[in-house]
Order: C-alpha cells, then sequence, then structure tokens
C-alpha cells in the first residue's frame, strides 16, 4: 500500500485529518463528507495507528493501480483472471513486519460505523485460506465484527471460503486463515473477482501487479499472505456460531441479524507506524470492490449473445449491484432485448437493465438519461419480468427472494438511424 499511497498523493486529492478523531461514529461521519476523497486520519483515540480510507473509491483510482484507463477496466479483469500469473517470491514474516505479538483486537483503530451496528467491524479485511483437501489457495473479503481482543464474528456467504469451512468442519477441524489488512487496490480488486474454485485470486492480483508480486509465510499457519499492513493469524473454529450483525451493507440499509462462524486469533503482525484500511459501509469503495468485478461476467455472457458490445458497467447510483448500463454496437432489431435476457442471466442480483448505443457514455449518468429520454417508447421498449428470483439486498423483494425485473432498450431505432444522430457528435 505504501508505495501506492504515494501514486494517490501525487495524482489524487488526499485529506489528512489532524484532530483527535474516535472510532465510534466519528469516523464515518467524516467519511460521509468525503465519498470520493482518499482520507487519513491521523490523531486517532485510544490508538497508535493511523486509518486511511477511499483508497479505491472512484474508478479512476482502481484503473489506476491495474496500470489501465476506466473504459478498459473490464477487459484489464478479463484478461487477469483468464492469465494468473503463479508467485515465485516469498519472503519471511520478520523480512516485512516490525511488530509481531499475540493478537490483541484492541490494538487496531476498528471503527463502528453506525449507532445500531452489532459492533466494531473490519470491512476491508482479505481472508486467504486453502482447501483442506487439495490445497487450492482463496482470497476473499469478508466483515467481521470484533466479539473479543481475539475473536472475531465473520459472515460467509455459500462461495469459496464457506465451502473449505464447510469441508474443513465435516472433517470436525479448524480451518486456519490469515486476515490481510491495508493492501494496494488491485490486489483487493483481485481478491473479489469470480473465478473457478480451483484458481487462486492472488495470482490474478500477481498478473495485475505484472508478476512483481510478493507474498509472505505466515507464522502459525501453513498459508502465504500479500504484503500488508497489518496481519492476522488464526483459524475458523467448526461447529461454533455467534449472533453477527446488524451492519450496513451495499444497499444502504441493514442486512439481518444471523448466526455465523467464529475465528480465533493467535498472531498478528504490523509494519512501523501502520496504516489500518477502513472500507466505509454502502460507500463507494465498498460498493466498487464488490461490484466491479460482476462487471466481466455479464460481458461475456453479453458478448456470447451479441459480439458487438462495447461495455458494461454496474452504475455507482444502482448500488453496483442492481443497476447496470449495456452499450453495444447494434447490428439487427431486437438485439436491445436480447442483450437486457442475457444480462439479467449473468448476475442474478441484477434488477434494472437499461441497453445503449455506443454514442453513448455509459459511465455519465446524464448521458444515459439522455437515452432514456429521447430513445425510449415505453410500450416497445421496456421489457418487465415479475417473480424473479432477485438480490437479497433489495428491500422490495419479497419474503420469498423474488422481484420484478426490468429492461429498457434505450438504442436507435435502425430504420429510423439518422432521425436520433447526435448534431454534437458529429463532425462540423
Amino acid at each position: 500500500m505504501r508505495e501506492f499511497l504515494k501514486v494517490l498523493e501525487d495524482e489524487f486529492k488526499v485529506i489528512k485529518i489532524q484532530e483527535e478523531i474516535s472510532t465510534k461514529y466519528e469516523v464515518s461521519k467524516i467519511l460521509k463528507e468525503h465519498p470520493k476523497d482518499v482520507v487519513i486520519f491521523e490523531n486517532v483515540k485510544k490508538s497508535d495507528m493511523r486509518i486511511i480510507s477511499g483508497i479505491c473509491n472512484t474508478r479512476e483510482k482502481i484503473a489506476r493501480s491495474i496500470s489501465t484507463t476506466v473504459p478498459e477496466i473490464t477487459s484489464r479483469i478479463m484478461d487477469a483472471t483468464d492469465k494468473p500469473t503463479p508467485i515465485d517470491n516469498v519472503e519471511k514474516i520478520g523480512e516485512n513486519f516490525e511488530v509481531s505479538k499475540k493478537a490483541d483486537l484492541s490494538e487496531l483503530p476498528i471503527p463502528t460505523y453506525y449507532r445500531a451496528d452489532g459492533g466494531a467491524y473490519i470491512t476491508a479485511g482479505v481472508v486467504i485460506a486453502k482447501d483442506p483437501q487439495t490445497g487450492v489457495r482463496n482470497a476473499s473479503i469478508h466483515r467481521m465484527l470484533v466479539n473479543d481482543k481475539d475473536r472475531l464474528g465473520i459472515r460467509i456467504v455459500p462461495r469459496n471460503l464457506y465451502t473449505y469451512y464447510k469441508k474443513a468442519e465435516e472433517m470436525d477441524k479448524p480451518l486456519e486463515i490469515a486476515i490481510a489488512i491495508g493492501m494496494n487496490p488491485a490486489t483487493l480488486l483481485a481478491s473479489c473477482t469470480s473465478i473457478p474454485i480451483t484458481a487462486d485470486e492472488l495470482e490474478v492480483a500477481n498478473t495485475f501487479h505484472n508478476g512483481k508480486m510478493k507474498l509472505v509465510k505466515c507464522e502459525t499457519v501453513d498459508l502465504e499472505v500479500p504484503d500488508c499492513e497489518i496481519l492476522l493469524e488464526g483459524r475458523i473454529l467448526p461447529h461454533e456460531r455467534e449472533s453477527e450483525g446488524p451492519f450496513v451493507d451495499l444497499t444502504d440499509t441493514y442486512d439481518v441479524v444471523r448466526q455465523e462462524p467464529i475465528i480465533q486469533l493467535e498472531k498478528m503482525h504490523y509494519k512501523k507506524d501502520p496504516l489500518f484500511h477502513a472500507i466505509m459501509p454502502a460507500g463507494n469503495e465498498h460498493k466498487l470492490l464488490q461490484g466491479l468485478p460482476q462487471e466481466p461476467r455479464i460481458y461475456r455472457a453479453v458478448q456470447n449473445t451479441i459480439p458487438t458490445v462495447k461495455n458494461v458497467v454496474l452504475t455507482e447510483g444502482g448500488c453496483c449491484w442492481l443497476h447496470a448500463a449495456v452499450s453495444i454496437q447494434k447490428q439487427t432489431q431486437g438485439d436491445g432485448k436480447n442483450v437486457i435476457m442475457a444480462a439479467l442471466a449473468a448476475h442474478p442480483s441484477l434488477k434494472h437493465c437499461v441497453v445503449v448505443d455506443e454514442d453513448i457514455d455509459i459511465f455519465n449518468s446524464d448521458d444515459l438519461e439522455y437515452a432514456i429520454a429521447t430513445r425510449v417508447k415505453g410500450d416497445d421498449d421496456i421489457v418487465i419480468i415479475p417473480k424473479a428470483r432477485g438480490s437479497s439486498l433489495d428491500p422490495c423483494a419479497l419474503p420469498d427472494g423474488t422481484t420484478t425485473k426490468v429492461g429498457v432498450d434505450a438504442t436507435k431505432s435502425l430504420d429510423k438511424k439518422e432521425k436520433f444522430e447526435r448534431v454534437s457528435r458529429m463532425g462540423d
């Protein structure tokens, strides 16, 4: 993170808060005032560590971290997931951390963001684990609730880490894990990508880092982790559950309280003057990291339907989860509706999808609204699909998980194409 922080300071706005700030509600209050800035809290009450937030809360910062441009992020992610790079550089703990000691979460400046939260939450912790049967490594971000100085509750949805944990539980064994906090945005992004369970997210990260990524060998668990500011080592305990939540999720609404597994921590390591990365729940950093890696899934599915797809975006206004815009080079009448169906199938949580022509900038909300305003005839161009399985995060979803999905074909009619040409986009 330290090297990329210099990039952020040189190329983006970095705000440093010098006055003493409490981790209880005050951090979140300030972060809400700076939704697209990098914020560093230099003086945190009851902690010797600093807090950093916003290192990847815009597409521009994420693009910079993976050496590309905003319109090319999706293709860069697809290239990295298609061509992961093995990592050969593994170093010892002592070569990377100045402090190694028994785990004590009270030393970390872990924020409590909202008054109804279940407690203080680690929100930018990447959990590293290995399949207990195959040894395949996984890296993924999970929210973790502080239950004690060495215990965390972890929300795990049925994906790779959940599969590993259930395998270990069936063997009546704890699952060894490491939690890396404070990493380069490229590594964070890689940990959120959707790849097969047999693949390794850290090798995707290594492609983002042009093959120059190093790992650190843990001390008490058999794992290698990315270079980070703070490292926790422990195990997810079998057959133990505790209440986890409430927690504010992507849609800026509270997720429900559940019984979730417990992490028992053993050791922690940190650098000199460490930066604790905090991701604001429902903030842009949260939305982009969770939603942006889903855009390639939609792109690939649409490409199988319409080879001339140009780009896909899950919009920030749609929580980077519920709303998509797809740009295509329309070739035949009906292409727009086929794209809508392909996109909704590719990302089952998707609720509304807008399809536009290539002259519309899908990263510009005004341009998207222009397309809807000038190219949509409601009775012809709007597709409504009732009683479809939707997102558990959608407040409108029914108790059985169903919702109504809507597709909007905002493309020009091919037989009247000249009628829709934008004069400002044409030559003199």
